[in-house]
């Protein structure tokens, strides 16, 4: 299965204005394939193999001097020291598009980035398939809820896996594989637990001490397992938007699985037509068009300026962009049915900013329109939504 990524547009360009470009985004999201489909004619490496990884760990000069026209190199964090080898060749060579970088983890790629790459790099985000990657066409798509349960990794559509057994498979490696090497977990089950807890808090506002107690860790632990999970791409920390509005405002932020296939699975849903009656059906949907529009912004190249409002009575607008000058809010609704009380959060923020540029619902029917001075978009649409 061969999909044309649309972020690809972007990182073309941004090889031919900068000597080196850094592809972060999770675990299987598709960053090799797509380096090996943008530059086909580039020598390729990767640090997970343990040869290549011990040359560079031992002779990074050597290792770096294989590839005299540059190269790919995949997983790039696992050897931490190229990093400043990497900036005295590009300096010495001083040529667009030199050196393509990926990594799974971006604290720690953004540390040694900040260190040695400033101005050297460009960087971007690969997330798994939006929408229109995995499914095409609107008519093309299946019902919400298959669509909420697959998720979006690229290997479940390109192998044609069970959702289920493919996720199941994928937390089991991210543990194993990636926590104990990121963080020192002594009780590997209390993280397990911890992520699934994680999971069923999925579009609601953070408690910490809530969090911690339901799995029996501090708080300190529960920042620093959130932190693992938010730099690596599993989660959102989603901000509150807050200004001098002489309201008492909630200062929590909102937490966002940002695949719902995996959500769903550590949530226990085993097949799609468990979610039609599932409690947490419309936190799924939220945390899912959060994604989609995330990924809008990072195949776009922009940078991720969302952010949640809620004061202390209840007022609440699911996601706002700030713009500076301006900021753009939306609303999101799983039903099927508009109805008047969808309008009502923004009729209120509106009343309180008076810099609103733009207003959506995003909706779980099938038909688009415009109402009340506010474009109500079907879940299909998703693309349409400029936010």
């Amino acid at each position: 299965m061969i999909v044309e990524r649309t972020i690809s547009e972007k990182v073309l360009q941004w090889a031919r204005q900068y000597p080196i470009v850094t592809i972060t985004g999770p675990r299987q999201s598709g960053k090799s394939t797509l380096c090996k489909m943008l530059f086909p004619d580039r020598d390729y490496v990767s640090l997970e193999d343990i040869d290549e990884r011990n040359l560079a760990i031992r002779d990074p000069r050597g290792f770096l001097n294989r590839f005299p026209k540059g190269a790919v190199i995949d997983e790039v964090q696992r050897v931490t020291d190229l990093f400043s080898y990497i900036q005295t060749i590009v300096d010495h060579h001083n040529k667009e598009g030199f050196f393509i970088l990926t990594g799974s983890h971006q604290f720690e790629l953004m540390e040694n980035i900040t260190q040695s790459l400033a101005g050297r790099t460009a960087l971007t985000k690969l997330m798994p398939f939006s929408l229109s990657e995995a499914y095409g066409r609107p008519k093309d798509l299946p019902n919400l809820d298959q669509v909420l349960y697959t998720g979006f990794y690229p290997r479940i559509f390109d192998k044609n896996l069970n959702p289920t057994e493919a996720m199941s498979f994928y937390v089991n490696t991210y543990i194993e594989r990636d926590v104990r090497k990121l963080i020192n977990v002594q009780d590997m089950t209390k993280f397990e637990i911890f992520i699934k807890m994680c999971a069923g808090r999925t579009g609601q506002i953070l408690n910490l001490s809530s969090l911690g107690n339901d799995c029996g860790i501090d708080q300190t632990t529960v920042k620093r397992w959130l932190s693992v999970l938010e730099a690596s791409f599993i989660i959102k920390l989603l901000r509150p938007f807050y200004k001098n509005y002489n309201k008492r405002l909630v200062k929590s932020p909102k937490l966002y699985f940002l695949d719902t296939g995996l959500a769903s699975y550590l949530l226990g849903v085993h097949e799609a037509s468990q979610l039609a009656s599932h409690p947490l059906r419309g936190s799924l949907f939220e945390s899912f068009v959060i994604a989609e529009l995330l990924k809008n912004r990072f195949n776009s190249g922009k940078p991720d300026n969302f952010y949640y409002f809620r004061d202390n009575v209840g007022n609440e607008i699911d996601l706002v962009l700030d713009q500076g000058l301006k900021v753009s809010q939306l609303e999101i609704k799983s039903g099927q049915t508009v109805s008047k009380d969808y309008f009502k959060s923004l009729k209120y923020f509106s009343k309180i900013n008076k810099d609103i540029d733009t207003s959506y619902v995003v909706y779980g029917g099938d038909n688009s329109h415009e109402e009340n001075s506010t474009y109500v978009k079907s879940w299909r649409h998703l693309n349409q939504v400029s936010i």
